[in-house]
């Protein structure tokens, strides 16, 4: 099995970047955004604290179900719609291949 996937993500500015990500470092999305500028901040670590990587899915992909702290967070947060999702929740497994996700508005 190919241990990188391909994810498309939006940035803010409305530009599509077309990665690839490594399935065998336990990555998740938020750290892959960080990793290639686009800025997203992951203030809280990835600890779902802060909500500085929401992102809105935009792929039909089924997602691991959301934690009672993501859900919290999200119920917080700024701009959010019904496909919200905390990067920092989304870990890079194969079965996301093609993925493709909005990064949020910031939060002033």
């Amino acid at each position: 099995m190919d241990p990188l996937i391909r994810i498309t993500v939006i940035d803010r500015e409305g530009q599509e970047h077309h990665l690839e990500a490594p399935t065998d470092m336990n990555l998740n999305l938020m750290e892959l955004t960080k990793m290639e500028g686009l800025g997203v901040k992951g203030e809280c670590g990835g600890m779902a604290l802060c909500a500085t990587c929401q992102v809105y899915v935009e792929s039909d992909h089924a997602l691991p179900e959301q934690s009672d702290d993501e859900l919290d967070m999200l119920d917080q947060a700024f701009f959010v719609q019904s496909n919200s999702r905390l990067g920092c929740q989304i870990y890079l497994h194969s079965n996301l291949d093609g993925l493709k996700v909005r990064i949020a508005p910031e939060q002033d």
